[in-house]
């Protein structure tokens, strides 16, 4: 299975039985949204759908109507119809920005901490389960992030590379995990205003990683994308400061 398909799969990991609409809406415009899916491909059928999320093909149906309204699918009818995925909107970094002011210090910060947690347990097991195979698809994710041009797409590299690892590790739960935390915040990590452009760093915290996982050293590994996340949480706590800091003047 290819690490697309593996990505995409645990998108699909099923659900609880009582799993409602607005969470199997948000497993796929996690899937969407971290580009898992491509402009214009079109989505399995509901039926499908609904079977590797284990819940009725009504909830499905609602949530897909969730994501109409984003204008993140179209549904076309006819012989060849179904839901395909509509072209991504780039969300402006004002709106990103009041996005990270109103997420309360704590839960900023437990954020960190959950996703320290996350991407150090995947990188400490991807270094003793990961393949040659799984290298090289996880550079192909760095290479991307070097050659992005928009906010959007350093971030969708960026968040595959965190997803890969954890594909790697062997484990959905810690996949699935993955890609919800990139979806909350890991746009965020890519705002003008904290150095968003400016990939190098990243890039070169990447290819550590990914060196410790390829020489097998679990230890390394999960200290270096410990602090990876760490750097990156501390520079959105910084700026929502600031920003706090900037409100207060103008009042």
């Amino acid at each position: 299975m290819s690490a697309l398909n593996t990505a995409r799969s645990t998108a699909f990991i099923r659900l609880r039985q009582e799993g409602r609409t607005d969470e199997v809406a948000r497993r796929l415009v996690e899937a969407i949204e971290l580009g898992l899916f491509a402009e214009g491909q079109q989505l399995p059928s509901e039926s499908e759908l609904a079977l590797q999320l284990g819940v009725a093909t009504v909830t499905l149906r609602e949530a897909l109507v969730v994501l109409r309204q984003r204008g993140l699918i179209e549904t076309r009818r006819g012989r060849n119809g179904g839901s395909f995925v509509c072209a991504p909107v780039e969300l402006p970094e004002a709106l990103l920005l009041q996005r990270l002011k109103d997420i309360s210090g704590p839960d900023l910060r437990d954020l960190g901490d959950e996703h320290m947690a996350i991407s150090g347990t995947a990188a400490r097991l991807a270094a003793q389960r990961s393949s040659p195979e799984q290298h090289a698809r996880i550079a192909q994710h760095i290479d991307a992030l070097h050659s992005a041009q928009t906010r959007q797409a350093r971030h969708r590299a960026d968040a595959r590379f965190h997803i890969e690892v954890a594909a790697a590790a062997q484990s959905l739960r810690l996949t699935n995990a993955e890609m919800r935390l990139q979806s909350e915040v890991g746009e965020l990590l890519w705002l003008d205003a904290i150095g968003g452009k400016d990939v190098s760093l990243v890039e070169q915290e990447h290819r550590a990683i990914l060196q410790a996982m390829v020489n097998n050293d679990v230890v390394l590994a999960g200290a270096l994308a410990e602090a990876h996340v760490m750097r990156g949480i501390k520079r959105l706590i910084g700026l929502r400061l600031e920003l706090l800091a900037e409100g207060d003047e103008t009042a």
